[in-house]
């Protein structure tokens, strides 16, 4: 079914978006404006009202291009080619996308602090997304491929967004059905986008989530140091993040529930069950035997009395739950 709207026809996408919109405006205690009015401007701007039409530049004149925006000091291209979206599919998935982090993280930071990190965000993202394809240029002439592309879209600003929202998340969660940890989710999603969706941009997508630990790293800085040592210790860090999260990734372990602080020197396994406990607990976690004088010993005291075979169904058990 195709619907006309503006100077576009849509092929039902765009109202279910308004329905899902509306519905999780209407369940939520607190209706989010910001994230309501990017969400209306990224759709106006797609649509092309005859009323906005004069005033809009054509997607032509918009592109992210590295190339003409550093010849020409071009800021239109710099900042408008982040609302503009070359199809329905993409916009729809970006704007539910916008959606679920920015009331998320509205609701919990205030529409005034949301408004200006969304920003700082922005320019953020695309600042570095152009000074990778600058420095791939000089140092490895990777022009082509980087220096003269071309790309639309807010997904950049939502790969920075995704990493504020789970900068302190300890959970996990599923990308494209794989699980990872919460922390590491936009990494997970830009290697599985890069990898299943063609055309994408690796470097907007990369530069957002540079700008998002950028952010995060400036916003906890001292406001009385000095601002760009801040700033240059910012980039650095945020560029040595991703050999940082290979490294955390390649020591993962999935058994036992331990602390990401927890290190091999203040861990003790339970000689019942085989549960890696922390130090500082005397008793197992999962079946509640004494922690032994020697760890190694194969003797164990089982605080209620239980045999080993019982212990290991109340584990079986408990990981089932």
């Amino acid at each position: 079914m195709e619907v006309r709207i503006g100077r576009r026809v849509s092929r039902g996408m765009l109202p279910l978006l308004a329905l899902h919109t509306l519905s999780e405006y209407y369940r939520s205690d607190r209706k989010p404006p910001v994230t309501a009015g990017l969400i209306a401007a990224n759709t106006l701007i797609y649509l092309r009202p005859s009323f906005l039409d004069s005033f809009l530049p054509s997607i032509d004149e918009v592109w992210f291009n590295p190339h003409l925006i550093l010849k020409h000091k071009d800021l239109k291209r710099f900042f408008l080619s982040a609302f503009y979206h070359i199809g329905e599919p993409h916009l729809v998935y970006n704007m539910l996308s916008l959606l679920w982090k920015g009331m998320q993280l509205e609701t919990a930071m205030g529409s005034a602090e949301f408004a200006s990190m969304v920003a700082a965000l922005l320019a953020l993202s695309q600042g570095i997304t152009l000074m990778l394809s600058r420095s791939l240029l000089l140092f490895f002439d990777y022009e082509r491929a980087y220096y003269n592309e071309y790309a639309v879209g807010f997904s950049g600003v939502l790969f920075a967004m995704k990493v504020v929202l789970n900068s302190q998340a300890d959970d996990y969660t599923f990308v494209h059905g794989v699980i990872v940890p919460s922390r590491y989710a936009a990494w997970a999603e830009l290697l599985l986008i890069q990898m299943f969706v063609p055309g994408v941009s690796f470097l907007g997508h990369l530069g957002g989530i540079l700008a998002g630990l950028l952010y995060l790293r400036l916003r906890s800085s001292s406001s009385g140091s000095d601002s760009l040592a801040i700033l240059i210790r910012g980039i650095t860090k945020a560029l040595k993040w991703p050999f940082k999260v290979l490294q955390d990734l390649f020591h993962f372990r999935r058994r036992g529930r331990i602390s990401a602080r927890a290190t091999r020197s203040n861990v003790w396994r339970c000689q019942a069950c085989t549960y890696d406990n922390l130090g500082s607990l005397s008793v197992c976690e999962m079946c509640g035997t004494r922690r032994s004088g020697n760890d190694s010993s194969p003797r164990f005291r089982d605080s209620r009395g239980l045999p080993l075979d019982e212990l290991r169904r109340l584990r079986v058990e408990r990981y089932g739950r």
